[in-house]
This record gives C-alpha cells, sequence and structure tokens, in this order.
C-alpha cells in the first residue's frame, strides 16, 4: 500500500461522488485538524454539513499525514447497529434495516459484528437514537475510510465503498422510515442490551424560555439528586456535565466530579480533562432541569432557579458567590464597569447596517457595523482625508461562531455594490498571494477584499516557517500598504530583460479588508510578532457579543432601499467634486488623486486631543511590551472611523463633529 493517506488516496472521489467529507484524526473516530506539527481536536467540524467540500480544503488535508476520512450527516443517513455482544442478533437487524429501508450496497464494518448501513436522504433530519442503535444524520459524521483505533485494521466495506458508489446509487429513506424501523428494531433486543441514558423528548419552546443558561448551586443540587449516575451511557454523561458547566460555570466542577463518581467506571482524571473542555454557549440550568421533571422533580416553591434574574431581592448567585469568596454586588464597594452599549451612527454607515440587520435571519450589530464601515470606507478610498492625512483604509476582522449569521455583512456588501455599479470596487474571495494582492490594487486602487476563514488565512501568512513566501508575502504587503495610503506605495523591482515586467507603484491605495472568522481559528492563529511587527494592531478585532442572537423567520426575498443605492454612488463619486472620466482613476504616479480634506470642529479636535494625551500615557507605561504597537494605532483608527461616519452623512460638505468623534 502506497505511503499516503486515505485522504490523499480517495478524498476528491468522494466528494465527485456527491459525499460531503472531513478529516478524521489518526487513531480515533472524531473529526481532527493538523496544526503546528500535530494533529489536535476539530470542533467546529460540522460547518461542512453546510456547504460541499472545497478542492482547497481536500488539498490540504490530502497534505495531513494518516489523515482519515469522515463522513459529514445529512445528505446521508447511516444506520448504526452498535452490538458487538450477540452477532447472530447484529445480522438480524441488519436485514431488519435492509427491509424496511432498502437494500443499501453500502455496509461498513469496524469491530465486528457491529456494522453500518449509509443511506441518502430524502431531506435531512436530526439523528435518532435508541442505544446501541442509532441513525446518524444531521449534525452528524462517522467515519467511512481510517484505521479503527481498536483493531489497528483498515474499516472494510465488503460489498461497495461509498469510493465506488455515487451518492444516488444509495436507497433513499426519510425520518419517519428510520424512526419506525428503530422502533422496531429496539423490540427485538433483550433487556441486558437496553439503553441506560438519559434520552428525552423535546422541550416545549414555553419550558426553554422559562430559564436562564445560569443557574443557582441549590437549584441544580436538587435537580441532579434526580439524574443518578447510573452507568450511564457516554453521550449522557457529557451531557450532564455540559449542562453543569454552562449554569455554574466553573463551580461546578466539584458537582459533576462527585456525580460521575457514582458510577463504577468512574476515572477521575478522564473526568477533569473532559469538564476542562467543556465549552457551553446554549445548555444550561434549562437542560438539568428538564430532565429532572421528567423522572418527577419538583422544586420547592423557596428555591431560585434562575441564576440571572434577582429573587426576593438577594442576589440570585449569592450561595455561588460565598463559595468563590467573592463579593456580591450588593455588599461590595469595588466600582462595577458599565457594560458596553453599540451606538448605531446616523447617515449612510447607518443606513446600510440597519439594512444588514433587518435582512439577516440571525442579526449580528457590531459585525454588521464592521462590514459597513469597510465597505464606505473603500468607496471613498482616495477622494477624501482628514487634516492629518488620514485615509479610510480599513482592516476589520469580525469573530463570531460557525451557523451565527457572519456571513450575511459580505453578501449584502456584495448585493449592494452590484446593483449600485460600484462591483469594480469588490476584490476576489480570497487572495492567493502577494503578487496578486498588489495586481487587483494596481487594477484598482480603492479596493475591499472580504475573506471568510480570515483565522485559517492569518494562520497560514504569519507563518514564515512553514508557509511559502507568496503567501507570507500577503501580509507583509497589507502591512506597508496600511501605511502607504495617503502616499506612493513603490513596487518590487524584478528582472525585465525584455521590458514586460516594469515595476508597478501605486498613487495613494486605499485598501479595505473584512475578514470573518471563528473564535477557535483566529485566537489560535495570533503569534506575539504579529502584534510586536505592527501588522496585528492595524487590525479591528470585533468579537460577536451573541454567537447565537434570536433567529428571525420572517426574512425572506430583499431589495435594497433606493437611497441607500444612492448613498453610495454619491460616496463613490466624491461628492461630486472630482471633475473629469480619468480621475483618480488608475493607480501610478501619474494619475490625478486630489482628495477633499475632511476638517474637525473644534468640540471634535478637543476631543480627539484628549484621547492623544490618554494614549500617550498608556505609551509610556507599556514602554518595552507588545501593547505599544496596539496602543499606537487607536486614536489614527478612531480618527478614520470618525471620518468615515461624517462622509457618510454628507459626502458633499463632510465635517468631524463632537457625535461623529464620540
Amino acid at each position: 500500500m502506497a505511503d499516503t493517506s486515505w485522504m490523499a488516496r480517495i478524498g476528491a472521489r468522494l466528494v465527485t461522488n456527491g459525499y460531503a467529507i472531513l478529516p478524521i484524526g489518526p487513531g480515533t473516530k472524531k473529526p481532527g485538524q493538523f496544526t503546528r506539527g500535530a494533529w489536535a481536536d476539530y470542533p467546529e467540524w460540522n460547518r461542512h454539513a453546510a456547504r460541499a467540500t472545497t478542492e482547497v480544503e481536500i488539498a490540504t488535508w490530502s497534505a495531513w499525514p494518516d489523515c482519515g476520512i469522515g463522513i459529514v450527516g445529512g445528505a446521508v443517513a447511516a444506520v448504526d447497529i452498535d452490538i458487538a455482544e450477540d452477532a447472530e442478533l447484529a445480522f438480524r437487524i441488519e436485514q431488519l434495516a435492509r427491509d424496511r429501508l432498502g437494500d443499501t450496497p453500502a455496509l461498513r464494518i469496524g469491530k465486528a459484528p457491529k456494522r453500518m448501513l449509509i443511506y441518502r436522504t430524502a431531506e435531512p433530519f436530526r439523528g435518532i437514537k435508541r442505544h446501541p442503535l442509532e441513525v446518524l444524520c444531521l449534525g452528524q459524521q462517522f467515519v467511512a475510510y481510517a484505521i479503527h483505533p481498536d483493531t489497528g485494521a483498515p474499516y472494510a466495506w465488503p460489498e461497495e465503498g461509498l469510493a465506488d458508489l455515487d451518492i444516488s446509487d444509495l436507497p433513499e429513506i426519510a425520518a419517519e422510515a428510520a424512526a419506525a424501523f428503530l422502533d422496531e428494531a429496539y423490540a427485538l433486543l433483550p433487556e441486558t442490551l437496553r439503553q441506560r441514558n438519559l434520552a428525552t423528548g423535546i422541550p416545549s419552546a414555553d419550558h426553554l424560555r422559562s430559564h436562564s443558561q445560569v443557574g443557582t448551586l441549590p437549584a441544580i443540587e436538587a435537580a441532579l439528586a434526580w439524574l443518578p449516575n447510573a452507568e450511564l451511557d457516554y453521550d449522557s454523561w457529557m451531557r450532564i456535565g455540559m449542562a453543569l458547566k454552562g449554569a455554574l460555570g466553573e463551580a461546578g466542577a466539584d458537582l459533576f466530579s462527585d456525580w460521575s463518581a457514582q458510577a463504577a467506571k468512574d476515572m477521575p482524571a478522564i473526568t477533569a480533562k473532559a469538564w476542562a473542555s467543556f465549552k457551553p454557549d446554549r445548555i444550561g440550568a434549562g437542560t438539568i432541569y428538564h430532565l429532572a421533571m421528567e423522572r418527577g422533580w419538583q422544586p420547592d416553591a423557596f428555591l431560585c432557579l434562575d441564576g440571572a434574574a434577582a429573587c426576593d431581592g438577594e442576589h440570585p448567585a449569592a450561595g455561588l458567590l460565598s463559595r468563590l469568596n467573592v463579593p456580591s454586588e450588593q455588599g461590595g464597594d469595588t466600582p462595577v464597569s458599565p457594560p458596553f452599549t453599540l451606538v448605531m451612527p446616523d447617515g449612510l454607515v447607518g443606513d446600510l447596517t440597519e439594512y444588514m440587520l433587518t435582512t439577516a435571519r440571525r442579526p449580528q450589530p457590531l459585525l454588521s457595523l464592521g462590514a459597513s464601515l469597510c465597505a464606505i470606507g473603500a468607496l471613498m478610498g482616495r477622494q477624501y482625508r482628514t487634516e492629518s492625512n488620514l485615509r479610510s483604509n480599513l482592516y476589520v476582522v469580525g469573530i463570531a461562531d460557525s451557523g451565527s449569521g457572519k456571513n450575511h455583512a459580505r453578501e449584502i456588501i456584495n448585493e449592494v455594490f452590484f446593483e449600485a455599479g460600484l462591483a469594480h470596487h469588490l476584490g476576489g474571495n480570497k487572495i492567493a498571494s502577494g503578487a496578486g494582492l498588489l495586481t487587483a490594487l494596481h487594477r484598482q486602487p480603492a479596493i475591499l477584499f472580504q475573506i471568510d476563514e480570515f483565522g485559517m488565512f492569518l494562520a497560514a501568512a504569519a507563518d514564515r516557517k512553514r508557509s511559502p513566501r507568496h503567501i507570507t508575502e500577503i501580509l507583509d504587503n497589507m502591512t506597508e500598504l496600511y501605511t502607504a495610503a495617503g502616499g506612493i506605495f513603490l513596487g518590487a523591482e524584478y528582472a525585465n530583460r525584455d521590458g514586460s515586467n516594469e515595476r508597478r507603484d501605486i498613487n495613494q491605495p486605499c485598501l479595505c479588508v473584512y475578514g470573518t472568522t471563528t473564535p477557535l481559528h483566529f485566537w489560535g492563529a495570533l503569534q506575539g510578532a504579529n502584534v510586536v511587527d505592527g501588522s496585528l494592531a492595524r487590525f479591528l478585532i470585533l468579537p460577536s457579543d451573541e454567537d447565537y442572537p434570536d433567529e428571525n423567520i420572517a426574512v425572506g426575498i430583499r431589495q435594497a432601499p433606493p437611497a441607500l443605492i444612492r448613498g453610495l454612488q454619491g460616496v463613490a463619486a466624491g461628492g461630486g467634486h472630482q471633475k473629469g472620466n480619468l480621475i483618480g482613476k488608475t493607480a501610478d504616479q501619474n494619475t490625478t488623486v486630489t482628495p477633499m480634506i475632511v476638517p474637525l470642529t473644534d468640540e471634535a479636535r478637543a476631543r480627539f486631543k484628549a484621547l492623544s494625551v490618554e494614549l500617550t500615557g498608556e505609551l509610556r507605561a507599556a514602554a518595552g511590551t507588545a501593547f505599544t504597537a496596539i496602543l499606537a494605532r487607536i486614536g489614527e483608527n478612531a480618527l478614520k472611523l470618525a471620518m468615515i461616519v461624517a462622509v457618510g452623512r454628507d459626502p458633499v460638505r463632510p465635517e468631524i463633529d463632537i457625535t461623529a468623534a464620540d
């Protein structure tokens, strides 16, 4: 067998056959990623369920050592018969599946007699479990090609493997048929094989709304007493652990440890490691309460269930705070910093942001505002400047989890730019090299790049040890272009024997970049050198304040307001001040670029002066640390944002007043 991974050998064939795939770490059954020379968990693998696997992903994963292949559920469903004790029963249930769901040619065996049958879905549905039987589907994955961690042998496909089967060759099933099969198959199981977990029905929306994710310690302890760990299965054990951490935070660690120890198979080291890995975002107290109530728990009237609400005038987390020896708000003198309140600007910036929010299924206000500032900054590039010659070039990164709606702003910008006849200001979705970036800017000197998976891009561009030069040059060029926005960017010199490779200079380039990424990829990509050399300090980092906002199910076909389109066109035209068809349109030194100066009012000038004095003090205090690179850019970025807001209000006679400064 060739010394190449499963991914390198058949990954592309599986995608061609219609399957969405993902990388499986060697020696495991779960998605993994090879980063910094080692395999690690891939907690955000489920983003691959929403789209087809790309050629770039296949090429990247194929280079990872010993990379296995998993199949993403959704378009396919897998009947998992996890019965090891009775080979005859496992085969009997396989035959029942073939009779009820269809005689599929795709049979996978990992550790016999356990087996799995693969089907195509009429519509994706959520997985259904009747342990030890399960139909894996939406939001789940299964290993297709890898070395089984227990047997040390490859997963077997006795009939035909998915690499040889087009997805259309699989029998089609629906959720109803899958559920009916599981009910019938489960009836065949002896009592000794039936599930021992915390399966539950789907709670009503009203019930879920009645509880916060945060709970109180007395209520959680009372509810947990109704949920004994009677050798529960792994999924139920994990679910309780996640819910406890979501309800109590780190204060729930001892409670989880004690609860887990009720089972004879408990291993304290594994329990502690699992607890450290939990990062609950939606699961919490409501799950604990609901499971306990299903088993007969009736909360005492004096119990406060919601840790986020006041209970009889006492701080709802008073008991928890006393355990942590932290003074409560009521008894302490330490001032509490007020929460950050996002105030939307008026004018064109506010109008574009509002349009993004009203058309989004999951509105993200901070990310939408950042995208709007970037978009309008690109349109007004080379048209306006501050009194100190600052320009509107911005680098903004929006951070939110997968499926949280972070891509909507980019879609809106693409649509309105095309509708306004301004698509020439849009760069491609990816930057393939430093030279490619400069070519795009030479073609259009005021340009907006919108980059998805920016964290992965940053990791590659900043890795000077392992990434090729043409990739690391992207970040180098971005750093230089940011500073050169008010002057001339001098291109690189190359051998030019035949006169076809002249140096390409760019007069007053305006490069705007709006990237979106998940927290895991972004924070994992950061390296200290990026801060010290000033490259990261040029970015405005905007983490979402709510990864999964309430869904707006009423959104549908959208049409941009005509006033919004006219406003974008007016800013791109420089308020009508530029004369001549080619004014500012070309990139070289001979082009005429005469930006309008946007003045400050006296109040705004005083505000920025006060900010400068404050930042100077902080810079002196931070001397010799990596923070100076970031502090040095705060005032500059603030003035840029104020200018963009001012131009959005009035592109003909813009002025930075105190409201724009604030």
